[in-house]
């Protein structure tokens, strides 16, 4: 977790960048942003890192750091997860198997009554220590061949080697608390409250091509949305 100083200019110069403060399209150098916020060079290194890593940052060599101007104007979400370099997440596997689809998730892959789908059950590790429990199904119709490698790796990245093209995902947070067997796996007791977050990945030909349900603890999630005044004055309206 970043600290709370991190937090604070991550969270500012994403506010300033959504209200293009920086009309040159270019951050002012670390020198400056450090004294500006009054904190170390180091503290500005770990914030624009995690700017660069959400993607509303381009670093160039030489030159400082711009702002990438396509993700600017578009909403974007960035968890506890995303904010981790990939050298400190880690997935364990528990479990991996092909099983029939039940009418659940034929009705979400579009599949037949004999059709397969693989699931799986993996650990996510996030700076050495257990977060979630992610349990999920792949349709067997897109991916005949799947292996612990993918499922402790990436399932999005394999899914772009097999030449698929991502669209979207689709999520939804709600609470919960943990079971006896979920806070035995993640070492935390029984009833600690925690996150229920269900998603679907898309591609772009609309089908679904993964569907999982996480737990996660000590998790955040920030959303910067643009202002819909069509959609604002539309739920405004009576009837």
């Amino acid at each position: 977790m970043s600290s709370p100083k991190t937090e604070f200019i991550v969270e500012d110069l994403i506010s300033k960048i959504y209200q293009k403060r920086y009309s040159s399209g270019k951050l002012p150098p670390e020198r400056e942003l450090a004294e500006l916020y009054n904190v170390s060079r180091y503290t500005i290194q770990k914030a624009l890192k995690q700017l660069i890593g959400m993607g509303l940052l381009n670093p160039r060599q030489g030159n400082g750091v711009f702002i990438n101007e396509k993700m600017s104007g578009n909403p974007l979400v960035f968890n506890s997860v995303t904010q981790v370099p990939y050298k400190d997440l880690k997935s364990q596997m528990l479990y991996l198997k092909k099983v029939p689809a039940l009418p659940k998730l034929q009705r979400i892959f579009n599949l037949q009554d004999n059709e397969m789908v693989w699931e799986f059950c993996r650990i996510r590790i996030v700076n050495y220590q257990k977060t979630q429990i992610e349990t999920g199904y792949i349709p067997c119709t897109l991916f005949p061949v799947m292996t612990s490698e993918v499922i402790e790796d990436s399932i999005q990245n394999f899914a772009l080697e097999e030449g698929y093209r991502i669209s979207h995902f689709m999520t939804n947070y709600s609470s919960t608390q943990l079971t006896r067997e979920e806070a035995d796996i993640l070492n935390c007791r029984k009833n600690t409250p925690a996150f229920l977050i269900k998603s679907r990945g898309f591609l772009r030909d609309g089908s679904v091509f993964v569907s999982s349900e996480i737990i996660a603890i000590n998790y955040e999630c920030t959303y910067v949305v643009p202002f819909n005044k069509n959609i604002f004055h539309k739920r405004r309206r009576p009837g």
